[in-house]
């Protein structure tokens, strides 16, 4: 893919997002770099896999404010701009597949490479270091606590290892889950101790 092209989309995909949150810009950048590294391993075709990670979730401010699965509008937002930019006809239903089937959680199974490497990607930018990072920042969007984004961690992020598509995600699936679990072991050390002092106290 020309560097022209991606600056271009990246520019458009800018314009969507205002502010930072658990799913803003830094999220696609981190996703697309991951995308990268596990498509050029994977050999896949990266005129499809990066225009896809950029435009992945574009559409997650809008359904925000509207309700509208962001893979859905996403994926229509992005063929739009494909289309009208003239980006390569015979690989835009590709991207568009796999924006629309990169969200696990909905059940639509990616077919392609491209598409499961991009699910991939989402999953690893939940887990580890920066997954961990995120959880807290989506429950405090949300009105939550600690138990909240401990919770989410524990109903969804420690069973993402197993649901990876590709050798190369799993690997680094392995790493960033060995780190999930110290940390849900330091937490329930450290928060079982305040609830034992608390009680203890009164």
């Amino acid at each position: 893919m020309e560097k022209t092209e991606m600056e271009s989309i990246l520019a458009y995909v800018e314009t969507f997002f205002s502010q930072s949150g658990a799913h803003d810009l830094d999220h696609i950048l981190r996703v697309t770099r991951l995308c990268e590294e596990i498509g050029r391993a994977e050999g896949a075709d990266m005129r499809v896999l990066i225009p896809a990670a950029l435009f992945h979730d574009i559409a997650r401010p809008i359904e925000d404010e509207t309700g509208i699965p962001h893979q859905e509008e996403g994926a229509r937002i992005a063929e739009a701009y494909l289309r009208q930019a003239g980006y390569d006809a015979e690989r835009i239903p590709a991207i568009v597949h796999a924006i629309r089937t990169h969200r696990y959680s909905t059940g639509a199974e990616p077919e392609t490479l491209e598409a499961k490497i991009l699910s991939d990607a989402d999953k690893l930018d939940a887990m580890g270091a920066v997954g961990i990072a995120r959880t807290f920042l989506q429950a405090g969007e949300h009105g939550g606590g600690i138990g909240d984004a401990a919770s989410h961690i524990h109903e969804k992020l420690l069973n993402l290892r197993g649901l990876m598509y590709t050798d190369g995600a799993g690997e680094i699936a392995e790493q960033r889950h060995a780190l999930l679990q110290r940390f849900v072991e330091s937490l329930e050390d450290e928060t079982a101790l305040t609830i034992e002092l608390f009680h203890s106290g009164s």
